[in-house]
C-alpha cells in the first residue's frame, strides 16, 4: 500500500474514533469483554522444551486471574484460544482443552496458509473441514442442530486474500468459511492494507464473492436486522502516540498509531481501557451494550497475556466499569459474544443480563478430555503444509 493510502487510513480511523460521543443512555451500560488469543505455543522456532513450558505456564497462571477478578455475574475472566493446526502437536491442544473444560474459556480456529505459495480454494476447504473434524474429537467448537460451528482468526491478517496474494491466495475465502461452519471472524482490527474501512463496529461483509477483501465495506449489526453474510467482530481502534515518526510496519503516522491489540510494546493503561470503551463497538440501536474485544499472542508474550498487562486490564475494567449501576462488566467467549449479538438483532434479548443470551444460537462445546491424540493427523498436516511452513 502507498504511503498516501496509509495516511488516509489513519486519518479516517482517527476521525471515526474522535467523533464517538461519550453520551449514553441513562441506564446501565453493559461492557462485554472478549479476550481472544492467537495461541501458537511453538511460534518463533523455539525448541520442544520451550513450547511445552509455554503451555504449562498458561495452565498454571490463567486460572489464578479468576481468584482476583469477577464480572457482574460473578464469573471469572474468559479467554478464547484461537488454535492453529500446525501447532496441534506434543499433546498441547489436549492440555488447553482441559483448561476450557474447567470453565476458563473456549477454543476456536486460527489458520495460517498461503505463506510459501498461494493456497487454493479446494485445499483451503479441505483443510478447514479436516481441522474441524479432528478438533471435534476433543469436543471443540459449539454447534447448531448438531453441526459444528467455529469462530475464525486469519493468520497474518490476510483474510480473504487482502494482502495482495500474500499469506492467503483465496479470493472467495469468506464463502468457504461460511460453507464449512464459520459463524464469525475475529481477525480485526489490523493495518491499512488488510483492515476494513469500517472501524469500531460489528458488521457483515457485503462485497462481491470472488473479489479479494470482500469485507472492506459492509452492513453494521443492528436491532431488528438479521443478515446472512459473514459477521466480522472487530476490536476497538483508537489513536495511540508511540513516538514521532512514520513506520509502515507499526502502522504509525507522526507517532499516532491505530491500535486495538494487547501487546507488550503498548502497555495496557487506564487511558487505553477508557479509549476502548469509548470506541463504542456494538450493535446499532443498543447503545447500552459495548464490546471490548482485545487480541494478544499469549504463548510468546506470556508475561503480558498472563501477568501485568492482563491484570491491569481486568483491574481497570473492574474499577471503572463494574460498579453494578452505571456500568456492568461481562466476560464472554467469542461464541458467546456472537450469540448475544444475534439475540439483540432478533430482538429476542431485552433482559438486563446479556449473558442470558450467551447460548442463543450456537450451543456450547462439550469437551472430551479423554481424547488424547497428541498431534494433527498426517492428512491434516499435509493439507496445512501444502502452502505454509512456519
Amino acid at each position: 500500500m502507498s504511503k498516501l493510502s496509509n495516511v488516509l487510513f489513519h486519518v479516517r480511523q482517527n476521525i471515526a474514533w474522535l467523533s464517538k460521543s461519550d453520551k449514553h443512555n441513562s441506564g446501565t451500560i453493559h461492557v462485554l469483554v472478549c479476550m481472544v488469543d492467537h495461541y501458537e505455543p511453538g511460534t518463533g522456532g523455539v525448541d520442544l522444551a520451550t513450547e511445552t513450558a509455554r503451555v504449562e505456564e498458561l495452565l498454571c497462571r490463567f486460572p489464578k486471574l479468576g481468584e482476583r477478578f469477577r464480572d457482574a455475574n460473578g464469573r471469572s475472566p474468559q479467554r478464547t484460544w484461537f488454535y492453529p493446526p500446525h501447532y496441534h502437536r506434543n499433546g498441547s491442544l489436549a492440555k488447553v482443552v482441559q483448561l476450557c473444560d474447567q470453565g476458563h474459556g473456549e477454543i476456536e480456529l486460527h489458520l495460517h496458509h498461503g505463506k510459501q505459495v498461494p493456497d487454493t480454494a479446494e485445499n483451503l476447504e479441505l483443510t478447514l473441514r479436516q481441522c474441524v473434524a479432528e478438533y471435534a474429537e476433543y469436543g471443540i467448537f459449539g454447534s447448531v442442530d448438531g453441526e459444528k460451528r467455529y469462530g475464525f482468526i486469519h493468520g497474518d491478517s490476510a483474510l480473504d486474500n487482502s494482502r495482495g496474494g500474500a499469506y492467503c491466495g483465496v479470493n472467495n475465502e469468506l464463502s468457504i468459511l461460511q460453507r464449512t461452519g464459520c459463524y464469525a471472524d475475529f481477525t480485526h482490527p489490523s493495518g491499512p492494507v488488510s483492515g476494513p474501512e469500517m472501524a469500531n463496529c460489528v458488521f457483515y461483509a457485503c462485497g462481491v464473492d470472488g473479489q479479494p477483501k470482500a469485507y472492506n465495506k459492509g452492513t453494521p449489526a443492528a436491532v431488528g436486522s438479521r443478515h446472512e453474510g459473514l459477521m466480522l467482530v472487530q476490536g476497538p481502534s483508537h489513536p495511540y502516540y508511540s513516538g514521532f515518526g512514520f513506520s509502515a510496519s507499526k502502522r504509525t503516522l507522526g507517532g499516532i498509531r491505530i491500535v486495538g491489540d494487547h501487546v507488550p510494546d503498548e502497555p495496557v493503561t487506564r487511558a487505553r481501557v477508557d479509549a476502548w470503551v469509548k470506541a463504542g463497538v456494538g450493535i446499532s440501536g443498543r447503545d447500552d451494550v459495548v464490546v471490548v474485544k482485545t487480541s494478544t499472542h499469549g504463548a510468546d508474550f506470556g508475561e503480558s497475556a498472563l501477568g501485568g498487562d492482563t491484570e491491569n486490564l481486568l483491574q481497570f475494567l473492574d474499577e471503572g466499569y463494574n460498579d453494578g449501576s452505571r456500568y456492568k462488566v461481562h466476560y464472554v467467549t467469542a461464541r458467546e459474544l456472537y450469540n448475544i449479538v444475534r439475540a439483540i438483532e432478533d430482538e429476542a434479548f431485552t433482559a438486563d443480563d446479556p449473558l442470558a443470551a450467551r447460548d442463543y444460537e450456537v450451543q456450547p462445546p462439550v469437551y472430551n478430555t479423554a481424547w488424547t491424540q497428541a498431534e494433527a493427523s498426517p492428512h491434516l498436516q499435509a493439507l496445512v503444509y501444502n502452502t505454509y511452513k512456519g
